[in-house]
C-alpha cells in the first residue's frame, strides 16, 4: 500500500480524515450519550433496578476504552483503515444481537462487550490518525471531529426516543445495528500517513507496541491521574442525564432537549476552544485545567437543580445548567487529546489516545454503575451528580501539576515558529520514545 508523501499536510485529504473521525466519533460517544433514553424501557422489561441496567452502558464505555491501547497497538503494527473497518462490523452485530436479548446478562455480553470492542477499534486509531494529518491547526482539526458526539447526540436523541415509542427498545436497537454499520466506509478514508521521526519497524513486544513505558515519564504520569479522575464523573451524563431530567419531572420528549441542549454546547464548545487552543495565547496544560474544573462545576450546578415546578413546564434550570455543562466538557475534550504531542511527540500521538482511552475507562466503568447505586439509595440523582462533580475537579487540580500549567515567574518568549513536535512539553531532555538508540526515535526536548 503506497502511503502519503513524508511531512504533515496540515490539511488536504486530513479535512477527510477529519470527516470520517467527527463520523466515528458521533456514532460511538454521541450514540453512547443518548442511549441512556432506552435504559429505562430495558429496566422495566426485566425489572431490574437503575444500578443494573446502567451496567449495559458503562461497559460498553468501559470495555471501549479499556481496549482502546489494543486498538492503537493493532493500527501502528497493521494500519488505521483495516482496524477501523472491522470495528464497525463488530459494533453493528453487537446492536443487532441485543435486540435479541432475553437477559440483561445478554445485553451485557453483546451491547456491552462486543459493541464496546468494535467502538475499541475505531476511536484511537481514527483520532490518532487524524492527529498527524495536522500541525498548527491540529486542536481545531480534533475539536472538529469531537463536535461528532454533540451532533450526533442532538439528532440520535429525539430519533432514539421515536423509535423507542414506535418500535420499542428491541427495534430501536436493531436500527441502531443498521447505522452503526457506517463505521466501517468511515475506516476506509483513512490513508496512512508517513511522517519523519516515525520508527522504521513497527514495535516489538506487547508492552512496547502499547506504549506502556510512556507512563515512567512524570508529566504523563501526572495527566494520567488527573485524566482517571476527570473520567471518573465526565460520563455519568451520558448514562444518567436523561434519566435525572425525568426524575425531576420533565417528560420524554423535554428529557431529550436536555440532552439536545447539552450537545448542542458540547459541539460549539469543541469548534470554539479548538481554534483558541491553535493561536498558543494560552499553554494547553492550562487550558485543560481550566475547563476541566468548569465541567466539574457543571455537574455540581446539574445535581442541585430543583424538582420542575408543573409537568408542562421546560425545566429551565436544568436546560441552562445542562448547557453549563455542555460548554465546560466540550472545550476539555479536544484538550486532552490535543495535549497528547506535546507530552509524547507526534510518533506516539496514536499509542497515547488509545491509553488516554483507556485511562478514563478506570473510571468509567465505575461511575455510572456508582451513579445508578446513589439514586437506589436515595431516590434521586442529586448525590450521583454531586459526586461525579467532585471527581472532574479533583482532576482537574491535579492537571495543574503539568509543565505550562501555571503561570511562571520567567516565562520564556514565544518562539517565532512552532517547535518541533517531540514532547516539547517534558520537562526529560533527550529521552528515546519508542525505540531507544534507533535513529528514529521520537526526542524529549527541554522546556
Amino acid at each position: 500500500m503506497t502511503s502519503e508523501p513524508a511531512g504533515t499536510p496540515d490539511g488536504g485529504w486530513g479535512w477527510v480524515v477529519a470527516a470520517s473521525a467527527f463520523t466515528v466519533n458521533g456514532l460511538s460517544y454521541g450514540l453512547l450519550r443518548s442511549l441512556g433514553l432506552a435504559l429505562s424501557d430495558i429496566s422495566e422489561h426485566f425489572d431490574r433496578t437503575s444500578q443494573d441496567t446502567a451496567w449495559v452502558s458503562a461497559l460498553a464505555l468501559a470495555v471501549q476504552q479499556a481496549a482502546s491501547p489494543v486498538g492503537s497497538a493493532l493500527s501502528t503494527r497493521w494500519g488505521a483503515r483495516p482496524v477501523v473497518m472491522i470495528g464497525g462490523i463488530l459494533t453493528s452485530l453487537g446492536f443487532v444481537f441485543s435486540a435479541f436479548a432475553g437477559s440483561l446478562l445478554h445485553l451485557y455480553l453483546c451491547l456491552g462487550v462486543l459493541a464496546g470492542s468494535g467502538w475499541a477499534l475505531v476511536f484511537a486509531p481514527a483520532l490518532g490518525t487524524l492527529s498527524r494529518y495536522f500541525s498548527r491547526r491540529r486542536v481545531l482539526a480534533v475539536g472538529l471531529a469531537l463536535t461528532g458526539n454533540g451532533a450526533s447526540s442532538l439528532l440520535l436523541a429525539p430519533a432514539l426516543q421515536l423509535l423507542l415509542d414506535t418500535f420499542g427498545w428491541r427495534g430501536a436497537l436493531l436500527l441502531l445495528g443498521a447505522i452503526t454499520l457506517h463505521l466501517t466506509p468511515c475506516g476506509a478514508l483513512l490513508r496512512p500517513l508517513e511522517l519523519p521521526g516515525d520508527p522504521l519497524a513497527p514495535p516489538r513486544g506487547p508492552l512496547a507496541a502499547l506504549g506502556l513505558g510512556l507512563f515512567t515519564r512524570r508529566a504523563f504520569l501526572v495527566f494520567a491521574l488527573g485524566t482517571a479522575l476527570v473520567g471518573g464523573g465526565y460520563f455519568v451524563p451520558y448514562v444518567h442525564l436523561a434519566p435525572h431530567a425525568l426524575d425531576r419531572g420533565l417528560g420524554g420528549y423535554r428529557a431529550a432537549l436536555v440532552v439536545a441542549v447539552a450537545a448542542v454546547a458540547d459541539a460549539g464548545a469543541r469548534l470554539v476552544c479548538g481554534w483558541l487552543a491553535d493561536q498558543g495565547w494560552v499553554p494547553l496544560p492550562r487550558l485543560l485545567a481550566v475547563f476541566g474544573a468548569l465541567t466539574g462545576l457543571g455537574l455540581l450546578a446539574v445535581g442541585l437543580v430543583p424538582v420542575a415546578g408543573s409537568e408542562e413546564g421546560w425545566g429551565g434550570s436544568l436546560l441552562a445548567t445542562a448547557g453549563v455543562y455542555g460548554l465546560g466538557a466540550g472545550s476539555y475534550a479536544p484538550l486532552v487529546f490535543g495535549v497528547l504531542p506535546g507530552l509524547v511527540g507526534i510518533g506516539g500521538v496514536v499509542q497515547a489516545t488509545g491509553l488516554v482511552m483507556m485511562l478514563m475507562s478506570l473510571g468509567g466503568l465505575l461511575g455510572p454503575p456508582l451513579s445508578g447505586f446513589l439514586r437506589d439509595e436515595t431516590g434521586d440523582f442529586t448525590a450521583s451528580f454531586l459526586t461525579c462533580g467532585s471527581l472532574v475537579l479533583s482532576g482537574s487540580f491535579i492537571y495543574m501539576g503539568l509543565p505550562g500549567a501555571l503561570p511562571s515567574c520567567s516565562p520564556a518568549a514565544r518562539p517565532a515558529t512552532p517547535p518541533p513536535e517531540r514532547g516539547e512539553l517534558l520537562p526529560v531532555p533527550q529521552v528515546a520514545l519508542l525505540s531507544p538508540g534507533g535513529p528514529h526515535s521520537t526526542l524529549d526536548t527541554t522546556c
